[in-house]
C-alpha cells in the first residue's frame, strides 16, 4: 500500500482521485450486474458481459494482470463455493446463491468489491439471513474506520456480528490494503481483538470483506481449476466487500454506485 507518511500531497491527491473514479465505475457496474443476472445464464456468459462492460466504462480487467492468470474477468462463486470461483459453463438456477467478486484497474490503481445474491425470486430464508448478516458485519467493520483506529477494531466488529448471527466465520481468507497493488498490506481479518494490528492513517485504502457460511468454516481449493474455494461440508457460503478510504475524520466507501 502507498506509504501515506512518505507520499507527497500530489501523490495522495492523484491516488484518491483515481480510486474515487474507479470505485464509482466498479460500484455502478456491480449494481448493473445484479439487475442483469437471471436464471438460465451461465457463469461464462456473465463473465463475458462483465469483461465487455469493464472496457466499455474505461477501465481494465484486473484479473488479466495476475501472475497466475485467472480464467475470467470476475470471480463467480455458486452455492457451496466461497470465493475465487472460476466462471463455468453451468446455468444458474432459480434460488441459487451466487457471490460476485470484482477488481478493476483504472488510472494506475485498483479497486475491489463483492456482493452475494440469490438468483431469481426464490431462495432459502437461511441464505437470505446469512447475506443480510454478512452485509451488516461489513458495514459494522467500516464504521470503525478512522485515523488512529487499529485493524483489530474492524476485525472484532465484523466477527461480533457474524457470531451473533450464528454463522461460520472464515479465517483463512482476509481483507487487505489496496491501491497500486491489488492485494497489499495490511491484512484485514474477519476476526480479531480491538486495539491490535496496523494503525490506520488518513489516506490509507483498505478492503473490508467478510466471508461466512451456514456450516463449519473449513474450506479447500477445487483441484479441477485450482482457483475455486469450496466449503468442505458443502454448506452455502457468503462474501461481501467494499474498498474504503480513511479520511480526516472517518471513512469514505469508494465502491458505491453513482
Amino acid at each position: 500500500m502507498l506509504n501515506v507518511t512518505n507520499s507527497t500531497p500530489k501523490e495522495l491527491e492523484e491516488k484518491i482521485t483515481a480510486m474515487r473514479e474507479g470505485g464509482k465505475i466498479l460500484g455502478t457496474l456491480l449494481r448493473d450486474l445484479k439487475n442483469h443476472v437471471k436464471p438460465g445464464m451461465t457463469g461464462k456468459e456473465i463473465d463475458a458481459w462483465v469483461r465487455k462492460e469493464i472496457v466499455k466504462r474505461g477501465a481494465k480487467v484486473a484479473y488479466d494482470m495476475l501472475d497466475d492468470e485467472f480464467p475470467g474477468a470476475i470471480c463467480i462463486s455458486v452455492n457451496d463455493e466461497l470465493v475465487h470461483g472460476a466462471p463455468k459453463d453451468i446455468e444458474l438456477e432459480e434460488g441459487d446463491k451466487v457471490s460476485f467478486d470484482l477488481d478493476i484497474y483504472y488510472k494506475g490503481f485498483f479497486t475491489d468489491s463483492a456482493f452475494t445474491m440469490l438468483v431469481g425470486n426464490k431462495g432459502s430464508q437461511a441464505v437470505k439471513n446469512m447475506i443480510k448478516v454478512t452485509e451488516s458485519s461489513m458495514y459494522e467493520g467500516i464504521e470503525q474506520v478512522k485515523p488512529g483506529a487499529h485493524i483489530g477494531d474492524i476485525s472484532q466488529a465484523v466477527e461480533k456480528v457474524l457470531r451473533k448471527g450464528h454463522l461460520g466465520v472464515i479465517e483463512n481468507y482476509v481483507g487487505h490494503g489496496i491501491d497500486k497493488k491489488m492485494h497489499d498490506r495490511p491484512e484485514v481479518p474477519n476476526y480479531g481483538k480491538k486495539g491490535h494490528g496496523y494503525k490506520l492513517e488518513e489516506g490509507d485504502t483498505i478492503c473490508i470483506e467478510p466471508m461466512s457460511c451456514l456450516g463449519k468454516p473449513a474450506n479447500y481449493v477445487d483441484k479441477d481449476d485450482n482457483w475455486t474455494a469450496k466449503m468442505k461440508d458443502g454448506s452455502i457460503a457468503c462474501h461481501c466487500e467494499h474498498t474504503v478510504l480513511v479520511t480526516k475524520d472517518g471513512y469514505e466507501i469508494l465502491t458505491l454506485p453513482e
